[in-house]
């Protein structure tokens, strides 16, 4: 039986593909509200349609700012 409750760290690949993940949902959402299209998504236990006008509310703030030049 293990002492330590702690969760182990994601392997760094596991960790790379988590952001890729969460950066193409990102992009999907931002085109959803560009298309002025709503989105369904789950809470609470039930479908939400969230209108365009609120789906900046669902994106989770980017975890370092990246200039691509």
């Amino acid at each position: 039986m293990r002492k330590n409750s702690q969760t182990p760290a994601k392997p760094k690949r596991a960790r790379e593909l988590e952001g890729k993940i969460r950066q193409a949902v990102r992009e999907a959402l931002l085109d959803h509200q560009r298309a002025g299209n709503p989105v369904a998504v789950w809470q609470d236990g039930k479908v939400v349609i969230v209108p365009p006008s609120k789906i900046p509310g669902l994106l989770e703030p980017e975890e370092s700012s990246k200039s691509e030049e």
